[in-house]
């Protein structure tokens, strides 16, 4: 993560204006040293046919001698925002922050954009003069523009001439907080300080998302906000030896440095401290899984010194290892790792990502102008006349279909958690189906498998209107369940993100425990008590935002709001949606919580159904209750599940007996047949017993003197072992070191007290072996 600073002209100044300033702002505000600064101008592509940017250059030469005024090639000063779109050169500052000495032998010049940590860009001025269309060629924008970035960090890092952004005042607070609970000193080892660094940086980032709405997971954004998590826990783990979860309790620090500056971060302490404690617990058992999985595949590697390739991107893969602690690991055991390997599996892995999210999108075939927005009447209407404004062919995970935008459109567009309408486009003679609809650059895109024939005519666009209803029901419903969840578990409530669809809905939401049966029921009964009120929808468009707030609207976490917003109101449920929704609650008719669970720490998720969908849920649970009764021919389903009850504890009881009866016939076996060793009778059995079995024969039998048992069975498919021995041979014998040693044949561990112990596994095949091994390690003992 870094900080972004810069400034923009959209079709107002240019090329002159924007070196100007950035000169300006660098010498004179910021004090910089000018002899230090270079600038980059591109050079031109004779692929692209793109000239040298004499114009920069000259613009330059106010400012800077010719020597410092660099030619760079496309890769360095020709900035794209993807493969097509708009583009254009760009003049790059960099600023030499070697000492004196150093500059004196070698140019700063030479070292500009080639890697060297001291020669470092600061700012880019883009100039925006270009669109690039999917045959590569470049068109000339009929309006240019300007779009500049500044590293913070890097200007703090000139500004107090340190060598490193780490050594700044933005990092070092977190670093000497970092070092000091891991007891250890920044700048004296190099491991130790790209720990210190990593952690510090990912610390930021992770924060940074979590309160801007992201949490971690396994798929999309989420998956990358846990992998950067994930590579501070691992270096943590590895370089300074934290073995328990300690990065939450920087975000304070973090918050001490920054909240007043970025208060979202602050407001959301405890969740962003929850969320990262959730985390690094979790991450942490993974480690120790993975470590157990190396540990195993080391002992089954017999003459061979290389760990196979496959194996160790299998534990990157799987277990978040970073290829340096496996190879770490297997140096510690004078072993080395197939790197050749390992890195074919990592480009298979990004061949498998690249093919799913490969998106090819041809040019926009422009019909009309399109000077404004497309005009969204969806909030009134379910139809309108359009014109089709452009389109263009998507190819997606081998999917063909076309992106449609109109002039005007009663579609709503994907977003604030709703799902986009669906519908249709006609002009009378021709219909194509809308089936979804989103929001891409500000742009409303209609998503269709065709396009029509006559792409000029003028048509109708018109929604599913009872898939709409639906979906505005529910949206409905999402602010009543926020408002009533605020009353009955407190105002800490805060939501934290929500799907809405037709046929249901979910609404995550800040709350650090279970929310309980009752709390559920009162929940329930305060939404659908507000729907039987058919309370009115009041709408209130362009209403300032601090006005807005002033009234009691609830603004959504992760939302980005402007200056005016719109306000939604049902009753005392205030709250700011750009939505569709329902003209009175009483419309959304039935409401029924289909479940509640955790999502991340201190996130709970409700899901919900409401309507045709809540009366569909109670007829099926009636239906099953109906079920239940007939089966039991018993009118009081309570009462016969009681009697039921009874009569399996009754039975249970029952078992029990015959269990402990079976219990004392078995052990009177091992004791006939034990083996005498040195005086130590020897017991030992595979059985199908349950662990528990298990445990109670070789308790009663330890009672007696000079007794050995070691029982090992497969009860429903899990492999079982105990070790006992009697209270006079602890002294030559211990139970956990025997359970550990011959519980690693059934790929477990295992332990427990002096006289008894008893391992569980995954490996049941291995039970046989390991009930001997744990015997003849008892016999080396005694004989």
């Amino acid at each position: 993560m870094f900080e972004m600073l810069g400034n923009w002209s959209f079709g107002d100044y240019f090329k002159k204006e924007a070196i100007a300033y950035a000169w300006e702002f660098l010498t004179e505000v910021m004090k910089l040293d000018k002899s230090r600064l270079y600038a980059t101008v591109f050079a031109g592509d004779e692929k692209d046919g793109t000239e040298f940017d004499q114009e920069a250059y000259d613009f330059w030469k106010d400012y800077l001698p010719e020597d410092r005024i660099l030619k760079g090639n496309r890769k360095d000063n020709f900035w794209e925002m993807g493969d097509t779109g708009p583009c254009g050169p760009c003049s790059e500052v960099h600023i030499d922050l070697r000492d004196d000495d150093e500059r004196a032998k070698v140019p700063g010049a030479e070292l500009v954009n080639k890697d060297n940590p001291l020669v470092i860009e600061i700012w880019n001025l883009v100039f925006m003069q270009f669109n690039r269309v999917a045959s590569g060629e470049l068109h000339p924008l009929s309006a240019k523009h300007v779009d500049t970035g500044m590293g913070f960090e890097r200007l703090c890092m000139a500004v107090q001439n340190k060598k490193s952004n780490y050594d700044t005042d933005v990092f070092q607070p977190i670093i000497q907080k970092i070092a000091q609970t891991a007891g250890v000193r920044y700048g004296e080892k190099h491991d130790v300080d790209v720990a210190l660094r990593v952690v510090a940086d990912h610390l930021r980032a992770v924060t940074f998302a979590i309160a801007d709405g992201q949490l971690p997971s396994n798929t999309g954004a989420g998956y990358v906000i846990r992998r950067i998590l994930r590579r501070a826990i691992r270096y943590s783990f590895t370089f300074l030896g934290f073995k328990e979860p300690f990065m939450n309790t920087l975000v304070a620090d973090l918050v001490a440095q920054m909240g007043h500056q970025f208060p979202e971060i602050k407001a959301q302490q405890q969740l962003i401290e929850n969320v990262i404690r959730e985390e690094e617990n979790s991450f942490l058992k993974t480690l120790d899984s993975g470590i157990l999985k190396f540990e195993n595949y080391v002992k089954k590697m017999g003459s061979s010194t290389v760990i196979d390739g496959d194996f160790a991107f299998e534990l990157f893969d799987t277990y978040g290892f970073p290829i340096d602690l496996t190879c770490l690991m297997a140096s510690e055991k004078n072993l080395t790792v197939d790197m050749a390997g390992f890195a074919e599996g990592l480009r298979q892995q990004k061949e498998r990502s690249r093919a799913a999210t490969s998106v090819s999108a041809g040019d926009w075939m422009e019909l009309i102008p399109q000077e404004n927005p497309t005009v969204f009447v969806g909030y009134k209407e379910n139809e309108c006349s359009c014109k089709i404004v452009k389109y263009r062919q998507v190819t997606a995970k081998n999917k063909t279909y076309f992106q449609i935008v109109l002039d005007k459109t009663p579609f709503y567009a994907e977003s604030g958690g709703q799902v986009g309408d669906t519908g249709v486009l006609t002009n009378g003679t021709e219909t194509v189906e809308i089936y979804n609809t989103t929001k891409e650059n500000n742009l409303v895109i209609h998503h269709a498998n065709k396009i029509p024939n006559n792409v000029t005519a003028i048509f109708t666009a018109r929604i599913d209107e009872a898939k709409r209803q639906k979906t505005a029901n529910n949206h409905s419903a999402t602010h009543l369940l926020d408002h009533a969840l605020r009353a009955v578990l407190g105002t800490h409530v805060e939501q934290k993100g929500s799907m809405v669809a037709s046929d249901r809905l979910r609404f995550d939401f800040s709350h650090f425990a279970k929310v309980t049966d009752e709390e559920l029921r009162k929940t329930e009964q305060m939404v659908n008590a507000l729907i039987r009120k058919n309370l009115p929808l009041q709408e209130f468009v362009d209403v300032p935002i601090e006005e807005a707030r002033e009234r009691g609207a609830i603004a959504l976490f992760g939302e980005k709001y402007g200056k005016t917003v719109r306000v939604i109101q049902f009753g005392d449920a205030v709250e700011l949606c750009g939505g569709t929704h329902t003209s009175a609650t009483g419309n959304i008719g039935l409401f029924k919580i289909v479940s509640e669970g955790a999502v991340a720490a201190g996130v709970r998720r409700i899901e919900a159904v409401t309507g045709e969908a809540a009366e569909k849920l109670v007829y099926a649970d009636q239906d099953a209750i109906a079920q239940l009764k007939a089966m039991l021919n018993a009118p009081d389903l309570a009462q016969a599940v009681k009697r039921l009850q009874d009569e399996s504890a009754a039975l249970r009881k029952k078992m029990e007996d015959i269990d402990r009866q079976m219990a004392v016939e078995f052990g009177k076996s091992l004791v006939d047949n034990a083996e005498e060793v040195n005086g130590v009778q020897v017991m030992s059995q595979v059985t199908d017993f349950s662990a528990d079995m298990l445990r109670q024969i070789a308790y009663q039998l330890k009672d007696a003197d000079n007794r050995v048992i070691v029982l090992g069975s497969v009860h429903g498919g899990k492999p079982n072992l105990v070790v006992a021995l009697s209270a006079n041979l602890t002294d030559r014998l211990d139970a956990p070191t025997l359970v550990r040693a011959a519980g690693k044949l059934i790929q477990g561990g295992g332990g427990g007290q002096p006289t008894l112990s008893m391992a569980g596994g995954k490996n049941p095949a291995g039970v046989p072996d390991a009930v001997a091994e744990a015997l003849r390690l008892a016999k080396e003992k005694l004989s």
